[in-house]
């Protein structure tokens, strides 16, 4: 069963994470931020895996601290869960269309982490929200969880339905390449013989 539980806390934080990578999308966050709740439910919905996060943060500063530790507590459980990566499909995209906006993701379970961040929002708040820690979310995310990640809005005009796509369209992208591929379900994906 790939699963991971991580505890992180620092003086801003305190973040629990359960994921369970085979699950059916169940969904259980909370983390005193109602957007990013929302959104961290769009990612274990379409990404299929079963995520419980329970964070409390420094919230009387800002959201800042809470998003990004979210991130890199959720980074380091994928990592965790995912072991020696073998079997996995490794690779994943989606272009996913949301009313107005269009949004691409494609990522790489590589071990090398990047981020490539082409989205831009036309508000800086969705409701009390700044949307400037959607990038900061899938920065920790990727840095942490050893991954690729490129993601770029195509089109788009309102910041809820672009981060909003942005994060269902990473969700299906990693549902992807976590999946294991039955052609191959006892390799690692990659010549070099280790992710």
């Amino acid at each position: 069963m790939r699963t991971a539980t991580i505890a992180r806390t620092t003086a801003e934080t305190k973040i629990e994470v359960e994921i369970n990578l085979d699950g059916t999308g169940i969904y259980d966050n909370q983390t005193g931020v109602g957007f990013f709740d929302h959104m961290l439910d769009q990612l274990a919905r379409h990404a299929l895996i079963d995520l419980k996060v329970r964070a409390t943060g420094d919230l009387h500063i800002d959201d800042h601290h809470t998003v990004e530790d979210c991130g890199i507590a959720l980074g380091q459980a994928l990592t965790k869960a995912l072991g020696d990566k073998t079997g996995i499909r490794r690779y994943g995209s989606c272009l996913l269309p949301m009313d107005e906006t269009l949004v691409r993701a494609a990522l790489d379970l590589s071990g090398r982490p990047f981020l490539v961040w082409n989205v831009e929002m036309p508000t800086s708040k969705i409701g009390t929200f700044d949307t400037e820690l959607v990038r900061e979310f899938f920065t920790a995310l990727a840095m942490n969880g050893g991954i690729t990640l490129h993601v770029e809005k195509l089109a788009g005009l309102n910041s809820h339905h672009i981060a909003e796509s942005a994060f269902k369209s990473v969700a299906r992208a990693l549902r992807d390449a976590l999946e294991t591929d039955p052609r191959k379900a006892d390799a690692i994906p990659s010549t070099k013989g280790i992710l």
